[in-house]
Protein backbone atom coordinates (compact mmCIF):
# COMPACT_ATOMS: atom_id res chain seq x y z
CA UNK A 1 0.00 0.00 0.00
CA UNK A 2 1.42 3.25 -0.65
CA UNK A 3 1.93 5.58 1.97
CA UNK A 4 1.71 9.34 2.30
CA UNK A 5 2.13 11.68 5.04
CA UNK A 6 -1.16 12.95 5.06
CA UNK A 7 -3.29 12.78 8.51
CA UNK A 8 -6.62 11.36 7.88
CA UNK A 9 -9.83 14.38 9.42
CA UNK A 10 -12.32 12.30 11.11
CA UNK A 11 -14.33 13.70 13.83
CA UNK A 12 -17.82 13.93 15.34
CA UNK A 13 -20.04 17.07 15.97
CA UNK A 14 -19.33 18.74 12.58
CA UNK A 15 -22.76 20.54 12.18
CA UNK A 16 -24.84 22.67 14.92
CA UNK A 17 -26.11 20.24 17.03
CA UNK A 18 -29.68 21.59 16.80
CA UNK A 19 -29.81 21.08 12.87
CA UNK A 20 -29.09 17.70 12.51
CA UNK A 21 -32.97 16.67 13.06
CA UNK A 22 -33.78 18.58 9.76
CA UNK A 23 -30.98 17.33 8.13
CA UNK A 24 -32.28 13.73 8.28
CA UNK A 25 -36.16 14.98 8.75
CA UNK A 26 -38.44 13.04 6.22
CA UNK A 27 -37.73 13.18 2.82
CA UNK A 28 -41.80 12.95 1.95
CA UNK A 29 -43.52 14.29 4.41
CA UNK A 30 -47.24 12.56 4.88
CA UNK A 31 -49.80 14.52 2.51
CA UNK A 32 -52.37 15.83 4.63
CA UNK A 33 -55.84 15.02 4.17
CA UNK A 34 -56.61 18.00 1.08
CA UNK A 35 -53.12 16.60 -0.55
CA UNK A 36 -54.38 13.42 -0.72
CA UNK A 37 -57.96 14.07 -2.40
CA UNK A 38 -56.86 16.32 -4.64
CA UNK A 39 -53.83 13.73 -5.64
CA UNK A 40 -56.30 10.86 -5.54
CA UNK A 41 -58.58 12.65 -8.34
CA UNK A 42 -55.55 12.61 -10.68
CA UNK A 43 -56.06 8.78 -11.14
CA UNK A 44 -57.59 7.42 -14.11
CA UNK A 45 -58.43 4.33 -12.40
CA UNK A 46 -57.66 2.25 -14.90
CA UNK A 47 -59.63 -0.81 -15.75
CA UNK A 48 -55.91 -2.61 -17.52
CA UNK A 49 -53.88 -0.70 -14.69
CA UNK A 50 -50.14 -1.01 -15.43
CA UNK A 51 -49.39 0.06 -12.39
CA UNK A 52 -50.91 -2.64 -10.77
CA UNK A 53 -48.96 -5.11 -13.24
CA UNK A 54 -45.78 -3.04 -12.15
CA UNK A 55 -46.39 -3.74 -8.11
CA UNK A 56 -44.74 -6.87 -7.16
CA UNK A 57 -47.19 -7.83 -4.63
CA UNK A 58 -50.00 -6.98 -6.88
CA UNK A 59 -51.87 -4.65 -4.45
CA UNK A 60 -54.84 -3.10 -6.36
CA UNK A 61 -53.46 0.17 -6.56
CA UNK A 62 -56.80 1.79 -8.52
CA UNK A 63 -58.69 0.36 -5.93
CA UNK A 64 -56.88 1.58 -2.95
CA UNK A 65 -57.13 5.22 -4.98
CA UNK A 66 -60.36 4.92 -5.43
CA UNK A 67 -61.05 4.45 -1.88
CA UNK A 68 -59.06 7.47 -0.69
CA UNK A 69 -60.90 9.71 -2.99
CA UNK A 70 -64.38 8.29 -1.58
CA UNK A 71 -62.98 9.15 2.24
CA UNK A 72 -62.43 6.02 2.61
CA UNK A 73 -58.40 5.81 3.87
CA UNK A 74 -59.33 3.08 6.44
CA UNK A 75 -60.41 0.82 3.57
CA UNK A 76 -57.65 1.89 1.04
CA UNK A 77 -55.44 0.50 3.69
CA UNK A 78 -57.32 -2.84 3.87
CA UNK A 79 -56.65 -3.17 0.10
CA UNK A 80 -52.94 -2.70 0.17
CA UNK A 81 -52.49 -4.75 3.65
CA UNK A 82 -54.18 -7.63 1.70
CA UNK A 83 -51.21 -7.86 -0.98
CA UNK A 84 -48.32 -6.25 1.34
CA UNK A 85 -48.74 -6.05 5.09
CA UNK A 86 -45.80 -3.83 4.78
CA UNK A 87 -47.21 -1.58 2.80
CA UNK A 88 -45.84 1.23 5.27
CA UNK A 89 -42.60 1.05 4.67
CA UNK A 90 -42.61 -0.22 1.39
CA UNK A 91 -44.65 3.48 0.97
CA UNK A 92 -41.15 4.90 2.43
CA UNK A 93 -38.96 3.15 0.78
CA UNK A 94 -39.52 1.29 -2.58
CA UNK A 95 -38.26 3.43 -5.91
CA UNK A 96 -41.63 3.71 -7.27
CA UNK A 97 -40.19 6.20 -9.95
CA UNK A 98 -39.33 2.64 -11.66
CA UNK A 99 -42.08 0.62 -10.69
CA UNK A 100 -45.63 1.39 -10.41
CA UNK A 101 -45.64 5.42 -11.67
CA UNK A 102 -43.04 4.50 -13.79
CA UNK A 103 -45.77 2.98 -15.61
CA UNK A 104 -48.71 5.30 -14.78
CA UNK A 105 -50.65 6.79 -17.73
CA UNK A 106 -50.20 10.40 -16.19
CA UNK A 107 -46.95 9.51 -16.59
CA UNK A 108 -46.94 8.49 -20.12
CA UNK A 109 -49.16 11.50 -21.37
CA UNK A 110 -47.80 14.36 -18.42
CA UNK A 111 -44.54 13.28 -17.53
CA UNK A 112 -46.24 13.75 -13.79
CA UNK A 113 -47.25 10.38 -12.22
CA UNK A 114 -49.60 10.07 -9.76
CA UNK A 115 -47.93 9.72 -6.51
CA UNK A 116 -49.19 6.18 -5.64
CA UNK A 117 -45.95 5.77 -3.07
CA UNK A 118 -47.18 8.97 -0.83
CA UNK A 119 -51.36 8.10 -1.44
CA UNK A 120 -50.31 4.55 -0.11
CA UNK A 121 -48.47 6.19 3.14
CA UNK A 122 -51.52 7.84 3.32
CA UNK A 123 -53.79 5.49 3.62
CA UNK A 124 -51.68 2.99 5.58
CA UNK A 125 -49.95 5.78 8.19
CA UNK A 126 -53.94 6.22 8.54
CA UNK A 127 -55.09 2.76 9.65
CA UNK A 128 -52.05 2.16 11.90
CA UNK A 129 -52.28 5.36 13.38
CA UNK A 130 -56.25 4.34 13.98
CA UNK A 131 -55.70 0.78 15.09
CA UNK A 132 -53.65 -1.31 16.97
CA UNK A 133 -54.25 -4.98 15.13
CA UNK A 134 -53.82 -5.65 11.66
CA UNK A 135 -57.09 -5.90 9.94
CA UNK A 136 -56.56 -9.73 9.96
CA UNK A 137 -58.48 -12.43 12.21
CA UNK A 138 -56.49 -15.20 13.08
CA UNK A 139 -57.58 -18.88 11.52
CA UNK A 140 -58.11 -21.44 14.47
CA UNK A 141 -54.67 -23.31 15.76
CA UNK A 142 -53.57 -25.81 13.27
CA UNK A 143 -51.00 -27.42 15.35
CA UNK A 144 -48.53 -26.99 12.68
CA UNK A 145 -45.02 -25.60 13.58
CA UNK A 146 -43.02 -23.28 11.14
CA UNK A 147 -39.61 -21.76 11.71
CA UNK A 148 -39.09 -18.64 10.02
CA UNK A 149 -35.32 -17.81 10.54
CA UNK A 150 -34.59 -13.72 9.87
CA UNK A 151 -37.04 -10.96 10.80
CA UNK A 152 -36.61 -8.85 8.28
CA UNK A 153 -39.01 -7.86 5.51
CA UNK A 154 -39.45 -11.50 3.64
CA UNK A 155 -39.57 -13.38 7.24
CA UNK A 156 -42.17 -10.89 8.84
CA UNK A 157 -44.16 -11.06 5.81
CA UNK A 158 -44.03 -14.69 5.62
CA UNK A 159 -44.61 -14.71 9.29
CA UNK A 160 -47.57 -12.76 9.10
CA UNK A 161 -49.43 -14.91 6.47
CA UNK A 162 -48.98 -18.51 8.40
CA UNK A 163 -50.48 -16.59 11.54
CA UNK A 164 -53.44 -15.62 9.83
CA UNK A 165 -53.60 -19.21 8.33
CA UNK A 166 -53.28 -20.68 12.00
CA UNK A 167 -49.91 -21.81 12.09
CA UNK A 168 -47.77 -21.73 15.09
CA UNK A 169 -44.74 -19.16 14.07
CA UNK A 170 -41.51 -18.92 15.86
CA UNK A 171 -39.47 -15.98 14.35
CA UNK A 172 -35.70 -16.47 14.90
CA UNK A 173 -33.02 -13.55 14.48
CA UNK A 174 -29.42 -12.82 15.29
CA UNK A 175 -30.29 -9.25 16.52
CA UNK A 176 -31.42 -8.31 19.60
CA UNK A 177 -34.13 -5.66 17.47
CA UNK A 178 -36.31 -7.45 14.53
CA UNK A 179 -37.00 -5.50 11.34
CA UNK A 180 -34.02 -6.38 9.88
CA UNK A 181 -32.92 -3.98 6.55
CA UNK A 182 -35.78 -2.03 7.18
CA UNK A 183 -34.27 -1.35 10.94
CA UNK A 184 -30.78 -1.57 9.89
CA UNK A 185 -30.17 -0.85 6.38
CA UNK A 186 -31.92 2.12 5.30
CA UNK A 187 -31.29 5.50 5.24
CA UNK A 188 -32.73 6.94 8.10
CA UNK A 189 -34.46 10.32 5.91
CA UNK A 190 -36.49 7.22 4.32
CA UNK A 191 -38.05 6.44 7.88
CA UNK A 192 -38.22 8.43 11.03
CA UNK A 193 -40.01 8.49 13.89
CA UNK A 194 -38.96 4.94 14.79
CA UNK A 195 -41.36 3.99 11.83
CA UNK A 196 -40.01 0.19 11.37
CA UNK A 197 -39.63 -0.75 14.75
CA UNK A 198 -43.81 0.62 15.00
CA UNK A 199 -44.66 -1.41 11.32
CA UNK A 200 -43.36 -5.15 13.79
CA UNK A 201 -45.21 -4.08 16.31
CA UNK A 202 -48.25 -4.02 13.93
CA UNK A 203 -47.25 -7.03 12.28
CA UNK A 204 -47.15 -9.36 15.06
CA UNK A 205 -50.15 -8.16 16.60
CA UNK A 206 -51.93 -11.11 14.66
CA UNK A 207 -51.22 -13.23 17.61
CA UNK A 208 -49.25 -16.70 17.10
CA UNK A 209 -45.99 -15.40 17.05
CA UNK A 210 -43.52 -16.32 18.99
CA UNK A 211 -40.10 -14.44 18.85
CA UNK A 212 -36.47 -14.93 20.08
CA UNK A 213 -33.66 -13.00 19.48
CA UNK A 214 -30.15 -13.23 19.58
CA UNK A 215 -30.22 -16.30 17.20
CA UNK A 216 -28.19 -16.60 14.56
CA UNK A 217 -28.68 -19.76 12.05
CA UNK A 218 -24.93 -21.67 11.85
CA UNK A 219 -24.52 -20.75 15.35
CA UNK A 220 -27.15 -21.08 17.48
CA UNK A 221 -29.39 -22.53 15.07
CA UNK A 222 -28.75 -25.74 13.35
CA UNK A 223 -30.86 -26.12 10.03
CA UNK A 224 -31.22 -30.19 10.60
CA UNK A 225 -32.44 -29.48 14.04
CA UNK A 226 -34.48 -26.74 12.45
CA UNK A 227 -35.87 -29.29 9.55
CA UNK A 228 -36.73 -31.73 12.42
CA UNK A 229 -38.17 -30.23 15.18
CA UNK A 230 -40.46 -27.85 13.27
CA UNK A 231 -43.15 -28.75 9.82
CA UNK A 232 -41.44 -26.34 7.94
CA UNK A 233 -38.97 -23.84 7.68
CA UNK A 234 -38.42 -20.21 5.98
CA UNK A 235 -35.03 -18.94 5.27
CA UNK A 236 -34.81 -15.39 5.04
CA UNK A 237 -31.25 -14.71 6.08
CA UNK A 238 -30.37 -12.02 3.79
CA UNK A 239 -26.79 -11.90 2.88
CA UNK A 240 -25.02 -11.79 5.85
CA UNK A 241 -20.78 -10.92 4.09
CA UNK A 242 -19.64 -7.95 2.75
CA UNK A 243 -17.80 -7.64 -0.81
CA UNK A 244 -14.43 -6.68 -0.39
CA UNK A 245 -12.21 -4.22 -2.83
CA UNK A 246 -9.73 -6.98 -3.03
CA UNK A 247 -7.13 -4.49 -2.42
CA UNK A 248 -4.25 -3.99 0.03
CA UNK A 249 -4.44 -2.22 3.03
CA UNK A 250 -8.67 -2.86 3.45
CA UNK A 251 -8.16 -3.61 7.32
CA UNK A 252 -6.50 0.30 7.82
CA UNK A 253 -8.98 2.15 9.87
CA UNK A 254 -11.33 4.55 7.62
CA UNK A 255 -12.05 1.91 5.21
CA UNK A 256 -15.52 0.92 6.10
CA UNK A 257 -18.26 -1.49 5.13
CA UNK A 258 -21.02 1.04 4.02
CA UNK A 259 -23.59 -1.29 5.33
CA UNK A 260 -22.32 -1.41 9.23
CA UNK A 261 -22.08 2.78 9.58
CA UNK A 262 -25.75 2.93 8.05
CA UNK A 263 -26.96 0.50 10.54
CA UNK A 264 -24.68 2.06 13.50
CA UNK A 265 -26.57 5.50 11.82
CA UNK A 266 -29.91 4.15 12.23
CA UNK A 267 -29.27 2.84 15.89
CA UNK A 268 -27.56 6.09 17.23
CA UNK A 269 -29.09 8.00 19.87
CA UNK A 270 -27.09 11.26 19.17
CA UNK A 271 -26.56 11.62 15.47
CA UNK A 272 -23.74 14.70 16.57
CA UNK A 273 -21.47 11.71 18.25
CA UNK A 274 -20.88 9.68 14.84
CA UNK A 275 -17.86 10.41 13.64
CA UNK A 276 -17.37 11.60 9.90
CA UNK A 277 -14.56 11.96 7.36
CA UNK A 278 -14.15 15.08 5.91
CA UNK A 279 -13.20 13.91 2.49
CA UNK A 280 -15.57 10.62 2.08
CA UNK A 281 -15.19 8.01 -0.91
CA UNK A 282 -17.87 5.94 -1.66
CA UNK A 283 -17.08 2.86 -3.87
CA UNK A 284 -20.36 1.21 -5.68
CA UNK A 285 -23.39 2.23 -7.99
CA UNK A 286 -26.33 0.71 -5.93
CA UNK A 287 -29.03 2.13 -3.22
CA UNK A 288 -26.58 1.24 -0.62
CA UNK A 289 -23.62 4.00 -2.22
CA UNK A 290 -26.37 6.72 -2.41
CA UNK A 291 -27.92 6.13 0.96
CA UNK A 292 -24.18 5.84 2.61
CA UNK A 293 -23.32 9.26 0.48
CA UNK A 294 -26.13 11.39 0.87
CA UNK A 295 -25.97 10.66 4.87
CA UNK A 296 -22.28 11.66 5.60
CA UNK A 297 -23.18 14.28 3.34
CA UNK A 298 -25.79 15.20 6.08
CA UNK A 299 -23.67 14.45 9.01
CA UNK A 300 -21.75 17.34 7.59
CA UNK A 301 -19.07 15.72 5.07
CA UNK A 302 -17.35 18.28 2.92
CA UNK A 303 -16.23 16.47 -0.05
CA UNK A 304 -18.03 13.06 -1.13
CA UNK A 305 -18.01 11.37 -4.22
CA UNK A 306 -19.43 7.88 -5.08
CA UNK A 307 -17.11 6.43 -7.74
CA UNK A 308 -18.87 3.53 -10.20
CA UNK A 309 -16.67 1.45 -12.54
CA UNK A 310 -19.25 1.56 -15.67
CA UNK A 311 -21.15 4.45 -16.96
CA UNK A 312 -23.93 6.42 -14.69
CA UNK A 313 -26.51 4.64 -17.02
CA UNK A 314 -25.59 1.22 -15.89
CA UNK A 315 -25.65 1.75 -11.98
CA UNK A 316 -28.26 -0.19 -10.04
CA UNK A 317 -29.58 3.35 -7.86
CA UNK A 318 -32.58 4.56 -9.75
CA UNK A 319 -32.50 7.87 -11.58
CA UNK A 320 -34.17 9.81 -8.72
CA UNK A 321 -31.79 8.47 -6.17
CA UNK A 322 -29.07 9.40 -8.25
CA UNK A 323 -30.39 13.04 -8.52
CA UNK A 324 -31.43 12.80 -5.22
CA UNK A 325 -27.51 12.14 -4.63
CA UNK A 326 -26.67 15.20 -6.61
CA UNK A 327 -28.65 17.49 -5.11
CA UNK A 328 -27.74 16.81 -1.95
CA UNK A 329 -23.69 17.50 -3.17
CA UNK A 330 -22.08 14.28 -3.96
CA UNK A 331 -20.73 14.10 -6.70
CA UNK A 332 -20.93 11.04 -9.01
CA UNK A 333 -17.57 9.62 -11.01
CA UNK A 334 -18.16 6.96 -13.33
CA UNK A 335 -15.62 4.58 -15.42
CA UNK A 336 -13.43 4.35 -12.29
CA UNK A 337 -12.31 1.59 -10.30
CA UNK A 338 -10.65 0.84 -7.18
CA UNK A 339 -6.90 0.52 -7.89
CA UNK A 340 -4.97 1.38 -4.48
CA UNK A 341 -5.78 2.10 -0.88
CA UNK A 342 -3.03 5.32 0.26
CA UNK A 343 -3.06 5.06 3.54
CA UNK A 344 -0.30 6.52 7.07
CA UNK A 345 0.18 5.38 10.26
CA UNK A 346 -2.39 2.91 9.78
CA UNK A 347 -5.14 5.23 8.24
CA UNK A 348 -6.71 5.93 4.95
CA UNK A 349 -5.91 9.29 3.46
CA UNK A 350 -6.66 8.83 -0.14
CA UNK A 351 -7.90 6.47 -3.21
CA UNK A 352 -6.07 5.73 -6.51
CA UNK A 353 -8.68 4.97 -8.86
CA UNK A 354 -8.04 3.63 -12.44
CA UNK A 355 -10.36 5.11 -15.39
CA UNK A 356 -11.81 2.31 -16.92
CA UNK A 357 -13.44 1.14 -20.35
CA UNK A 358 -16.32 -1.11 -21.77
CA UNK A 359 -15.83 -4.14 -24.36
CA UNK A 360 -18.07 -4.76 -27.26
CA UNK A 361 -19.31 -7.21 -25.56
CA UNK A 362 -19.88 -5.42 -22.35
CA UNK A 363 -16.43 -6.60 -20.64
CA UNK A 364 -14.80 -3.86 -18.72
CA UNK A 365 -10.79 -3.34 -18.62
CA UNK A 366 -8.50 -0.66 -16.46
CA UNK A 367 -7.07 1.91 -19.10
CA UNK A 368 -3.86 2.49 -16.44
CA UNK A 369 -4.49 5.69 -16.01
CA UNK A 370 -4.76 6.26 -12.64
CA UNK A 371 -6.18 9.23 -10.36
CA UNK A 372 -6.01 9.97 -6.60
CA UNK A 373 -9.05 11.10 -4.36
CA UNK A 374 -8.07 12.52 -1.17
CA UNK A 375 -10.24 10.27 1.02
CA UNK A 376 -10.98 9.98 5.00
CA UNK A 377 -12.93 7.62 4.83
CA UNK A 378 -13.68 4.89 2.02
CA UNK A 379 -16.86 3.00 1.75
CA UNK A 380 -17.33 -0.15 0.49
CA UNK A 381 -20.51 -0.53 -0.83
CA UNK A 382 -20.23 -3.01 -3.46
CA UNK A 383 -22.75 -6.04 -2.90
CA UNK A 384 -23.18 -8.22 0.02
CA UNK A 385 -22.32 -12.44 -0.46
CA UNK A 386 -23.99 -15.29 1.75
CA UNK A 387 -22.60 -16.77 4.07
CA UNK A 388 -22.76 -20.26 2.88
CA UNK A 389 -21.44 -21.82 6.55
CA UNK A 390 -25.03 -20.76 8.00
CA UNK A 391 -26.64 -23.85 6.31
CA UNK A 392 -23.98 -26.50 6.78
CA UNK A 393 -25.57 -29.80 8.99
CA UNK A 394 -28.93 -29.58 6.60
CA UNK A 395 -31.04 -32.54 6.17
CA UNK A 396 -29.12 -32.79 2.43
CA UNK A 397 -27.29 -30.57 0.30
CA UNK A 398 -29.16 -26.96 -0.42
CA UNK A 399 -28.54 -25.95 -4.11
CA UNK A 400 -26.69 -22.48 -4.35
CA UNK A 401 -25.49 -20.85 -7.61
CA UNK A 402 -23.92 -17.68 -8.21
CA UNK A 403 -23.59 -17.32 -4.63
CA UNK A 404 -27.17 -17.43 -3.84
CA UNK A 405 -30.05 -20.23 -3.22
CA UNK A 406 -32.13 -21.85 -5.66
CA UNK A 407 -35.69 -21.64 -5.26
CA UNK A 408 -38.91 -22.48 -7.55
CA UNK A 409 -41.58 -20.16 -8.23
CA UNK A 410 -42.87 -21.38 -4.62
CA UNK A 411 -39.81 -20.26 -3.53
CA UNK A 412 -38.80 -23.93 -2.38
CA UNK A 413 -35.50 -24.65 -1.89
CA UNK A 414 -33.97 -28.25 -2.70
CA UNK A 415 -34.37 -29.45 0.96
CA UNK A 416 -37.28 -31.11 2.19
CA UNK A 417 -39.50 -28.49 4.26
CA UNK A 418 -37.45 -25.83 3.48
CA UNK A 419 -38.24 -22.50 1.56
CA UNK A 420 -36.43 -19.50 1.30
CA UNK A 421 -36.81 -15.82 0.10
CA UNK A 422 -35.42 -12.12 0.17
CA UNK A 423 -32.11 -10.88 -0.72
CA UNK A 424 -30.50 -14.66 -0.14
CA UNK A 425 -32.27 -16.35 -2.98
CA UNK A 426 -31.46 -16.50 -6.53
CA UNK A 427 -33.49 -14.46 -9.31
CA UNK A 428 -34.81 -11.82 -6.75
CA UNK A 429 -34.63 -8.61 -7.02
CA UNK A 430 -32.62 -6.34 -3.89
CA UNK A 431 -36.54 -4.80 -2.93
CA UNK A 432 -38.31 -4.79 0.02
CA UNK A 433 -41.38 -5.01 -1.93
CA UNK A 434 -39.55 -8.40 -4.05
CA UNK A 435 -38.92 -9.58 -0.16
CA UNK A 436 -42.71 -9.12 0.72
CA UNK A 437 -43.76 -11.01 -1.69
CA UNK A 438 -41.37 -14.02 -1.25
CA UNK A 439 -42.59 -14.13 2.17
CA UNK A 440 -46.05 -14.29 1.45
CA UNK A 441 -45.58 -16.42 -1.99
CA UNK A 442 -43.44 -18.88 0.49
CA UNK A 443 -46.42 -18.69 3.10
CA UNK A 444 -49.15 -19.65 0.76
CA UNK A 445 -47.37 -22.39 -0.48
CA UNK A 446 -46.43 -23.89 2.42
CA UNK A 447 -50.01 -23.50 4.20
CA UNK A 448 -50.97 -25.56 1.20
CA UNK A 449 -48.32 -28.35 1.60
CA UNK A 450 -49.63 -28.47 5.18
CA UNK A 451 -53.08 -28.68 4.65
CA UNK A 452 -52.84 -31.51 2.23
Amino acid sequence: MTETTAAPDIAAGRLPKDSYAEQFSDLHPLLDTHEAYVEADRCYFCYDAPCMQACPTSIDIPQFIRQISTGNPTGSARTIFEQNILGGMCARVCPTETLCEQVCVRNEAEGKPVKIGQLQRFATDHYMSTHETTPFTRAPSTGKKIAVIGAGPAGLSCAHRLAVHGHDVTLFDAREKLGGLNEFGIASYKSVDDFAAREVEFILSIGGIDVQTGKRLGTDLNLADLQADYDAVFLSIGLGGVNALGLAGETKDGVLDAVDYISDLRQADDLSALPVGRRVVVIGGGMTAVDIAVQTKLLGAEDVTIAYRRGQDRMNASEYEQHLAQTNGVKILTHVQPHALVGANGSITAIELEKTQSGDDGSLSGTGEVITLPADMVFKAVGQTLVKEDLNGSAGKIVIERGKIVVDEDRKTSLAKVWAGGDCVLGGEDLTVAAVEDGKVAAEAIHRSLSV
